[in-house]
């Protein structure tokens, strides 16, 4: 698509009005039934509801136009054309806000089945968790037998032991329903209070059986620490548990090791930093989840661990800046020079991806000098692990013209002044040559991905061809 393409306000809002649930369906995507919202299959942390959607892992959302622009990755002109039908003349159904206006269920837990026969067999025999740990927490009313359909039903209670939250599973052979009760507060979500009053750790979950098989895993003594699955990747229940218990003085992330686990583990622990929390730690799976290193234990094959993508890249490259800075510790490091790598940055992803490693490389070799000449201990090396590791993958999303965009400007204010006299003036510019970097680093990661994206679109046309 070519050229200027001008929308009136109305045309804006009739594209940002269209139904996402209709216009995803007919796109192909895959949605499933989540409470009163649709979940999508190619990344369950996005939820749709008429024409709005939201990004619990992000914890961002808006209407149809920025996702479309999101999960197309379109600029805005194209994604408001393809809302409105674009070339094939298509019509969405429009959301009209007035069915939203109905009144939100009050919360009430789902009726009690005689026995919990079937959710006893389906957890210890499915999913191998121990009957003890299972048993305990029947005994707690935490844990009971759906009276209708047979579910495992997980319940969540406040600081005065009234359920707040209940969440469904699925007891059927292959069935992988599961569902938060209409009406549940999300910040009581299925959790475990030591009746240690002394310090103790409190450790987190994505789901209910994540937690109980991490108990099952780790026996001894568990009752001495506080655990809480989330039912997802929000924080909310976390920070409701260390608000009303200040004997939790240290958190335990224990998500799941694939992509979405481990991009919701950096959020929650910058989350928590940010809130004050002084220790926060991080306990990983061998395999996809607890559940899946629990059933390896017990003979069965298990799912494997998924690496985030952008780490890998990541180490890569910051290999890459790391030998380029050592073997070039002479190198000019002026303005002219990181403007000229800039402005040249412009052609295919592969010569994007080598400009920003050379200036990220430049910036870490110019804060190290930065640092020396006041005497700071931070050295080339330091600069380059604090790199390494301060690269946060949930921070890189977008597309890689916006991050070229960044880095212009974090660029613009290294090289305003002339002179920099002061010891504070020289540290805040060392500082800012390491942001540099770190935005250098992202944009290079991104670069790297399009570049992988693109091959394997040819590969695929390829096979097409060949087939």
């Amino acid at each position: 698509m070519s050229g200027y393409i001008y929308f009136t306000d109305e045309q804006k809002e009739r594209a940002n009005s269209v139904d996402l649930v209709d216009f995803l369906q007919r796109q192909g995507e895959k949605l499933l039934p989540s409470g009163r919202d649709k979940r999508l299959v190619s990344d369950h942390s996005i939820t749709v509801r008429g024409n709005r959607w939201y990004d619990h892992s992000a914890e961002q959302g808006s209407y149809a136009i920025d996702l479309v622009k999101r999960l197309y990755n379109l600029p805005f002109p194209e994604a408001v054309s393809l809302l409105l039908g674009g070339e094939q003349g298509v019509e969405y159904r429009q959301h009209s806000g007035n069915r939203e206006q109905e009144q939100r269920k009050p919360f009430a837990l789902p009726p009690v089945h005689t026995d919990m026969r079937r959710v006893f067999a389906y957890l210890i025999k499915q999913r191998c968790i121990s009957r003890e740990v299972l048993s305990e927490f029947a005994r707690e009313k935490l844990l009971f037998e759906d009276g209708e359909y047979h579910n495992a039903v997980f319940v969540g209670v406040d600081e005065n032991g009234v359920a707040r939250h209940a969440h469904k599973k699925s007891t059927a052979t292959g069935s992988s329903f599961r569902i938060n009760v209409e009406g549940s507060d999300p910040a009581y979500s299925f959790h475990y209070l030591s009746k240690n009053p002394y310090p103790h750790r409190l450790l987190v979950f994505e789901a209910p059986i994540d937690m109980l098989s991490y108990i099952s895993l780790h026996p001894h003594n568990w009752k001495s620490a506080s655990y809480v699955a989330l039912n997802g990747v929000s924080e909310k229940p976390i920070l409701k548990l260390l608000e009303l218990y200040p004997q939790l003085d240290h958190v335990v992330l224990c998500l799941d090791h694939d992509t979405a686990g481990i991009e919701a583990a950096e959020r929650i622990y910058d989350t928590l930093i940010e809130q004050g929390q002084p220790a926060v730690g991080q306990a990983q799976s061998k395999y996809k989840d607890w559940n899946e290193d629990l059933k390896a234990k017990s003979g069965f094959t298990p799912i494997p661990a998924e690496e985030h993508p952008q780490l890998l890249l990541r180490d890569e490259i910051c290999k890459e800046i790391n030998r380029y800075a050592r073997e070039h510790p002479s190198a000019d490091c002026s303005a002219i020079v990181f403007r000229n790598i800039l402005q040249n940055c412009k052609d295919n992803p592969q010569h994007i991806k080598d400009s920003l490693i050379e200036l990220a490389s430049l910036s870490v070799l110019a804060a190290s000098k930065e640092y020396k000449s006041i005497g700071h201990s931070r050295d080339l090396s330091t600069v380059n692990s604090r790199l390494n590791y301060g690269f946060k993958p949930y921070q890189n999303r977008g597309r890689l013209e916006n991050k070229l965009s960044d880095i212009r400007n974090t660029l613009v204010p290294l090289f305003s002044c002339s002179q920099i006299e002061t010891q504070y003036e020289k540290q805040s510019r060392a500082e800012h040559y390491e942001q540099l970097a770190s935005e250098c680093l992202k944009g290079a990661v991104l670069a790297e991905l399009s570049i992988q994206q693109a091959a394997e679109k040819k590969q695929e046309q390829c096979g097409l061809c060949l087939s």
